[in-house]
């Protein structure tokens, strides 16, 4: 992640209402999915400054990793509960975890393969990792670039990496499908007029708020509909090869 971007970073999640979607979905996937005994130990991976613990703390005991020193404040309430570092065996997690979170953080990694086969050395017996990361490369944009991503998937080309680390896929759903088609002409756009990459910003506060909503009543009315395309794509896996 670009250094502006860094500094951006926690405003933009606080406030913008992909963010602030993207935050309600995941809470609602979670609670849909959760086993009766609940998560118990939760790890959030990239987690950042902890933005996501205070919703999470609901389902379990949380702690987090962040690659990223920049994005941690030392006198953050829950700084106590981040490791910084890369996310390997040298980090030196002793616990196992029920629920791993890995949200948009595999499209940055140069080897997603040997995350996803640490993070399932980490789950606990029957624990889950649910992963969300950018779809599909036809929406490529100058986000991407800000954003240092190495890669967008589909179902299918993340079946294979799922399959590389030994993981079996029990859920898998695209979302954010009204943003497809505008990205598709943003990408359009973009290298047709040859756009520079400009920071993320905050919309308007009506947009923003326009867009939050949508987002969420999309989420509520599609969320039984295997549409086929979306923006972003969520899985839920857990140890074990698929059939």
């Amino acid at each position: 992640m670009r250094e502006d971007y860094a500094q951006s970073y926690e405003h933009l999640y606080n406030h913008h209402w992909w963010w602030r979607a993207r935050e309600r979905f995941i809470l609602n996937v979670l609670k849909e999915k959760q086993p009766p005994e609940g998560w118990q130990n939760i790890l959030d991976v990239g987690c950042g400054n902890g933005l996501f613990f205070d919703k999470l703390l609901q389902f379990g005991d949380v702690e987090g990793v962040e690659l990223s020193a920049r994005l941690v404040n030392n006198n953050a309430p829950h700084r106590s509960r981040i490791h910084v570092g890369d996310f390997s065996p040298t980090l030196g997690l002793t616990d196992k975890f029920g629920l791993i979170l890995m949200l948009d953080v595999l499209e940055h990694m140069p080897d997603p393969v040997t995350a996803l086969q640490f993070a399932a050395s980490k789950l606990a017996a029957n624990g889950k990792i649910l992963i969300t990361v950018p779809a599909f490369k036809a929406l490529w944009t100058n986000h991407d670039v800000i954003n240092q991503h190495r890669a967008r998937y589909t179902k299918s080309s993340f079946r294979a990496i799922a399959r590389e680390a030994d993981l079996h896929i029990e859920t898998e759903r695209y979302f954010f499908h009204w943003l497809f088609p505008v990205k598709m002409a943003t990408h359009l756009l973009e290298n047709t007029l040859r756009t520079e990459p400009r920071l993320a910003r905050v919309p308007p506060a009506w947009m923003n708020k326009l867009a939050y909503w949508v987002s969420i009543a999309e989420s509520k009315s599609c969320v039984n509909l295997p549409l086929p395309f979306g923006s972003s794509l969520l899985m839920l896996a857990s140890k074990g090869s698929e059939p």
